[in-house]
């Protein structure tokens, strides 16, 4: 038997009809004018096994200090990983001119609690030191669980809160120490003025500065090569850096892939910068 609406289902049935049209087109004219996602102008994207992470170029710039600091001090990759999470948690990796009380710089060290000059601390080279060189004066700081490690070092309130950026810790440990080879690119827009007058030489002597006086851009091992390699891509805008080569791969800033390219002519014992 047929069934029969009567009239005012009809009605009903007709109005919800239109309306669903009018919701449908309305939400498609909205997803039309929403600006696509796009990429920022400048920053950087570490890339590893491990999983992926995005800093802005200051941050890639302290990360690659503290690999190299580590790397003049034959310090292992778990030092490294702790030195991450303590300055994520402090600064999230931004050498911070000022802090609570006097708190300062990238692990946010006091000068009152005898780290150093204000002045001091706010290099990272120089607190990134001072940071290992405590590290190192807690017992089997390789075992402890990474929380435990840290806060033998900082003293901090709450301790426990180093524990969650282990993860990203080990992220940026596996890239900046030169342990998986080309994971650091950075890209920014070409200068519009003139490059840094330090240029190629102020590179090679802040790097210095970092590994050790003495330091060249020859590379005694491969971990070595890539170490220098991700610490002259993190400090290419700094310095007016185009180009970074090493073992067959050459990086440039371009955004929106992993600026390496295969490069035959690349040497495999030195890291080529221009």
């Amino acid at each position: 038997m047929r069934r029969r609406f009567s009239k005012g289902v009809i009605a009903i049935i007709a109005i919800v009809s239109v309306l669903a049209v009018g919701i449908t087109v309305g939400i498609f004219a909205l997803l039309n004018r929403v600006t696509p996602f796009t990429e920022p102008v400048e920053g950087c994207k570490i890339t590893t096994p491990e999983g992926s992470l995005e800093l802005e170029i200051p941050q890639a710039q302290v990360a690659s200090v503290i690999a190299a600091v580590a790397a003049r001090r034959k310090l292992p990759e778990r030092a490294v990983v702790i030195a991450y999470a303590t300055g994520i948690q402090e600064s999230k990796l931004l050498n911070l001119p000022f802090g609570d009380r006097d708190s300062v710089g990238v692990f946010q060290q006091r000068p009152s609690q005898g780290w150093g000059k204000p002045e001091q601390l706010v290099d990272p080279v120089y607190s990134s030191g001072k940071f290992f060189s405590a590290l190192v004066k807690v017992k089997r700081y390789r075992k402890l669980p990474l929380h435990e490690a840290a806060q033998e070092v900082q003293r901090s309130a709450d301790g426990s809160a180093y524990a969650q950026h282990e993860g990203e810790a080990k992220i940026l440990a596996a890239a900046f120490t030169g342990r998986v080879p080309q994971a650091v690119h950075c890209w920014f827009p070409a200068p519009t003025g003139k490059t840094p007058v330090s240029g190629t030489a102020g590179a090679r002597q802040e790097l210095a500065r970092a590994l050790g006086s003495g330091t060249t851009l020859n590379a005694t091992s491969q971990k070595h090569g890539w170490l220098m390699s991700g610490w002259s891509v993190a400090h290419a805008k700094e310095f007016g850096l185009r180009q970074v080569r090493y073992n067959g791969r050459s990086w440039t800033p371009v955004r929106g892939d992993d600026g390496w390219r295969a490069d035959t002519g690349a040497p495999a014992g030195k890291v080529e910068i221009s």
